[in-house]
């Protein structure tokens, strides 16, 4: 991971000044400029089916109790039509669209009116005006940081509301499920749309816009690195942290609830889903995460269909497990981001850390030093937050006992999506920091730093 990096004035006619088209190594780094072939399988895949594959998860829980072969049995066998599953499928509801707008509205508020106060009185919590990474144009963007605080006051009105208020049921997001399901479906496809047109025709910054002349990758990872509107409402912080995120937990807190009414109890299993997945939404709600919901983990779902009440021994041992991986990823982060914001000034785990001088250059020519942090977790590995990503993944399928496939999805998905994110993450790293990327630390053997 890079700290604050100090740029110096380019020399005339050197290698790195850069304009757009012209190598990695001239500051066209970030984003790739060439496609291949698997990111474009796996962009086109993601377009077009993701929606139609949780449709599928959700559709077989409601009408075949969770079975993903008997739907399909079904059809073949000719006991069933897509016609008869389709008619049995709630469409979209006025109530449906009006809760959704309502909590989207909620959380823009929320987001752009409320200057962040949890970092006035919680220790080492990072919330406020920060400053981000160069960009590869070399502009350094803003960000109020206020996703706890988002999280904190919905969630204190949620509970107001199911013990004291009683304005609507806790089981309100079971309830509409699938329409609002098909609700989020429809943001995120026209947010991408408005990017994209954006993008081409009035970029926040045109110097950090990529086009790599394919549409379906255009559309799917954006032509701009930070896409905005006016000065602070940033896309990819709001729509990656916040209406999905923070709901997360609400979505859980809602199958708990139905699983109560159900069944007179919530089981162990519902109550450690709960538990686990929280944590992930505190760490990436808090602005810098990145949403994993583009197919959603559906272990709360599955544990209302089918409630699991585990062993004690079982339960520990994926309690363990689930905040072993919690532990790592947060603790791996916080290491690269505390380096980062101290420019290495700091301890990491006890010591001052070990850090690669390296230099790379923006697509405006200017030159920036850079440090390249490993010692801690960066140490062991160039992506070890995402072994504890992996770790925290694998916690939440096995909370859901062994009795059916569905709540296994998640894990294969998140080690699909991760594996390809390091390749994309080396490939990206190498193009910025040349042959300092490949440099050793401290002797032969030693791990290559995080990105």
């Amino acid at each position: 991971m890079a700290a604050k990096s100090q740029p110096s004035a380019p020399q005339p006619g050197s290698p790195g000044h850069a304009t757009n088209g012209k190598a990695a190594s001239q500051g066209q780094w970030g984003r790739a400029w060439e496609v291949d072939w698997f990111s474009l399988a796996s962009v086109v895949f993601l377009l077009l089916f993701a929606p139609f594959i949780v449709y599928y998860f959700i559709m077989a829980c409601d009408q075949y109790s969770c079975s993903l072969t008997a739907p399909l049995l079904d059809i073949a066998t000719g006991r069933a039509s897509l016609a008869d599953i389709w008619a049995k499928t709630p469409p979209v509801t006025m109530r449906a669209a009006l809760l959704y707008t309502s909590w989207v509205a909620f959380q823009v508020l929320l987001y752009t009116m409320l200057p962040d106060f949890c970092h006035r009185f919680l220790p080492g919590y990072v919330g406020g005006v920060q400053e981000g990474a160069v960009t590869p144009a070399g502009a350094v963007n803003k960000y109020q940081v206020n996703g706890l605080q988002a999280w904190l006051i919905t969630h204190l009105l949620w509970f107001a509301n199911s013990h004291l208020l009683s304005w609507f049921s806790p089981t309100i997001i079971f309830d509409n499920w699938i329409p609002l399901f098909w609700c989020a479906n429809f943001l995120g496809y026209t947010v991408s749309t408005f990017a994209m047109i954006k993008g081409y025709f009035f970029p926040t910054n045109a110097e950090d816009c990529k086009f790599t002349g394919n549409f379906f990758y255009n559309y799917m990872m954006g032509i701009e690195f930070n896409p905005r509107i006016g000065k602070w409402f940033d896309f990819k912080l709001f729509f990656n942290g916040r209406p999905g995120i923070v709901a997360w937990t609400l979505i859980n807190l809602s199958f708990a609830a139905k699983q109560q009414e159900l069944y007179g109890q919530v089981t162990n299993s519902m109550v450690l889903v709960n538990v686990l997945q929280v944590s992930c939404s505190w760490q990436t709600g808090r602005g810098w995460g990145a949403a994993h919901l583009s197919l959603w983990p559906p272990q709360g779902l599955y544990l209302v269909y089918h409630p699991v009440q585990l062993s004690t021994h079982h339960a520990v041992a994926v309690l363990l497990l689930g905040l072993l991986g919690y532990y790592i990823f947060r603790m791996a982060n916080h290491q690269k981001d505390l380096f980062r914001r101290t420019d290495g000034r700091c301890l990491i785990w006890g010591r001052k850390p070990k850090a690669i001088e390296c230099v790379y250059t923006s697509a405006d020519g200017q030159k920036h030093r850079s440090k390249l942090l490993v010692s801690g977790f960066w140490g062991v590995a160039r992506h070890f937050n995402y072994t504890g990503d992996l770790m925290g993944s694998l916690a939440y399928c096995l909370a859901c006992g062994g009795g059916h496939l569905l709540p296994y999805f998640y894990i294969i998905y998140m080690t699909i999506l991760l594996t390809h994110r390091c390749l994309r993450d080396e490939h990206r790293c190498a193009s910025k920091y040349g042959r300092d990327w490949q440099r050793p630390a401290g002797g032969a053997g030693t791990p290559a730093p995080s990105p």
